[in-house]
Formats: C-alpha cells, sequence, structure tokens
C-alpha cells in the first residue's frame, strides 16, 4: 500500500481535505495485568524505555525506536486498563499525532457517540477522544508546538528526546483492525467521515477453506494507514482472533525498515521468535508473482520473509515477515518497501 508515511510531507493543520489535522501515528499504546512481561517481550523488538511518570505520577513509560513510540500503561485506573478488563489480557491503543489539535471538527463531523471529545486545558495528552474499533479508543495528540508532545507531562530516562536506533525500525507503517463480518463498512464510514480518509485498496478473497475481505484506507495527510478486515467465514484466523479475544481491536503492527535482513538477523540473535514461513513453492514462484526482483532467495527463507508487490499504489514491492509479540496476543510486521523501478 503506498504512498508510504515516511515519503509524506508535514501536515498543514486543519483544512477542507484534512478536516481533523491528522499527521500520522504518534503512539500505539498497551496495557497488560502484568506490565513486567509486555516490558520483556518489546526489549527483543529494539525497544528501549525513553520516558516515564507523568506530571501526576502516573505509571506510564514511553519505549522508542526512531519515530515509533510503544506506551506501557500500568496505571490500573486507566482507559486503557478499563478497555483491558472488558476484553483481553492485552490492549492495544492508537494514538494520532494533530496539527492545531485544539481545533473542534464542524458539526456535521460529530457523529455520536464517534465524536471527537474537546480537548481540556491540563487534562493528560493521553485522553481517549473518540471510539474506536472493538471499543478501543483514539487519542489525539497537537504536535504544533516546538519539541516534543512528551514535554510536558514525562520526565527523559537519560538523553532528551531521543531516537534509538534499535534493530532498525523508524516508522509505523499501518495498524490492521480485524472486524466482525458486516461491521466493516461502519468502520469505513466512521475513519471517512470524521477524519477524511480514503480507499487505497479493495482485496476479496477466497481460499481454498476460508475468504475475507480487506479495505485498505489512508488519511489525508498519507502517514495514517488502516488495513480494516472481515471474515467471510466463522472458521478464519480472523474470526478465530475474534473470539479469542473477546471483540474487534488491532490484530497486528507494522513497522518499516531500510535493511529488513539485519534487522530480523538482529531480532533472531535477541531470541524473538518468527512465525513459521511459506512452502519452498512460496519462493519459487516469487518472480512469477513479482517480475524483476532480485532478492536472495535464502536470505528470505532464513526468517520467513514474505515479498509482494499487490495492492501497492504505483507499483513497487514490499516485504514483510511476522514475529510473535507476548505469547501471540498481537503481531508484528516488519515492512521493508521499494519503490516501483523505471
Amino acid at each position: 500500500m503506498g504512498p508510504f508515511p515516511h515519503d509524506a510531507p508535514p501536515a498543514t493543520g486543519i483544512t477542507a481535505e484534512n478536516p481533523a489535522g491528522t499527521d500520522g501515528f504518534e503512539f500505539v499504546e498497551f496495557a497488560h495485568p502484568e506490565p513486567e512481561k509486555l516490558a520483556r517481550a518489546l526489549h527483543p523488538h529494539g525497544l528501549q524505555p525513553c520516558v516515564a511518570k507523568t506530571h501526576a505520577r502516573k505509571d506510564i513509560t514511553v519505549w522508542r525506536q526512531g519515530d515509533i513510540n510503544y506506551i506501557l500503561n500500568a496505571e490500573p485506573g486507566s482507559a486503557c486498563h478499563a478497555l483491558r478488563r472488558r476484553s483481553r489480557p492485552l490492549r492495544a491503543v492508537d494514538g494520532l499525532a494533530r496539527r492545531r489539535c485544539q481545533t473542534r471538527l464542524r458539526p456535521r463531523r460529530l457523529q455520536g457517540r464517534h465524536a471527537l471529545r474537546r480537548q481540556r486545558q491540563g487534562v493528560s495528552m493521553f485522553r481517549p477522544s473518540s471510539a474506536s474499533a472493538g471499543r478501543c479508543s483514539i487519542s489525539s495528540i497537537p504536535t504544533a508546538h516546538k519539541g516534543s508532545p512528551y514535554e510536558a507531562e514525562f520526565e527523559w530516562i537519560g538523553e532528551r528526546d531521543p531516537k534509538p536506533e534499535g534493530v532498525g525500525f523508524y516508522y509505523l507503517d499501518h495498524l490492521t483492525h480485524n472486524v466482525y463480518r458486516g461491521n466493516m463498512d461502519k468502520w469505513w464510514d466512521f475513519y471517512r467521515e470524521l477524519f477524511g480518509f480514503t480507499q487505497i485498496h479493495f482485496f476479496d478473497i477466497d481460499g481454498r477453506i476460508t475468504g475475507l475481505t480487506s479495505r485498505a484506507i489512508t488519511s489525508p495527510c498519507g502517514k495514517i494507514r488502516i488495513p480494516l478486515n472481515e471474515s467471510k467465514d466463522d472458521t478464519s484466523q480472523i474470526e478465530e482472533y475474534l473470539r479469542k479475544y473477546k471483540g474487534e481491536g488491532i490484530q497486528h503492527i507494522a513497522v518499516g525498515t531500510e535493511g529488513i535482513y539485519d534487522a530480523t538477523d538482529k531480532l533472531a540473535d535477541n531470541g524473538l521468535k518468527f512465525m513459521p514461513g511459506p512452502p519452498e513453492t512460496y519462493y519459487d514462484m516469487s518472480h512469477d508473482r513479482v517480475h524483476g526482483h532480485d532478492e536472495p532467495i535464502d536470505r528470505m527463507k532464513q526468517h520467513g520473509i514474505l515479498i509482494d508487490g499487490e495492492g501497492v499504489v504505483n507499483g513497487g514491492t514490499t516485504k514483510h515477515p511476522a514475529a510473535d509479540l507476548l505469547e501471540d496476543r498481537h503481531r508484528t510486521d516488519l515492512l521493508r518497501v521499494h519503490p516501483a523501478q523505471g
């Protein structure tokens, strides 16, 4: 799916085309009944704790790698933990960066229970401002001011506003949502009407055993991409996810890197386990599927790296393996994107 977030220019603020002033993913927030387990799971991914403790002395830590921010919320009374108690052990919430965040949307954009709530002075930047799929919340973070949005509420651990290299990941590419059958259009309408999202691809896939539909959508700023996945039956992995984790939500997180082979080697060295790779025939047929690619097949097989050209706007290829995160509760996709040649 393109265009790609790392190529998009900075957003200019609230416009007719960008009614919410979105400017990318700011963070993904996690809550877990045993936060120390989640912290141990983040380390192998190359993330480092960079800031901790809000002004109210809440137990919240920001883990960072490049421009990727994962927030580990261990505060017992937080909204994130309330959602976790009603659903599943690990809860993920997305935070969207917005230019001129204090500007409210016009009334025609306020869609009942999905309305963006007015930001209150003195309220933490992590106050949820709208609902999302599966009772997840979306937080809107102001980015128009100088410096980091974490400056006012957090204390840096060591260096100020660092961007640790980690294993080489540097941006959030997309967050994939699994939704109940019949709900894809509902959430498509939500993102389109409230935030001005547009569709960049639609997949209708029938396999030998199961099938799915997927609508890939992107924000006006070009930096936020959300595939919405809906099953066609009750035996798919999507339905398994919905049953196991008691509802809709973020099924996997995709992060980008310029060096996918080095990054996956480092992950393996850190003890991270990868999901099983495809059969030999997948790689045997890769040149028929993606014409002209010169990727080293042996290196791709080593960690089950996939190569794909379908769905990439204006051509190009993507390569992605998948890694488990915390007992297979969520999955992390690792992407490297190549632009089209010629």
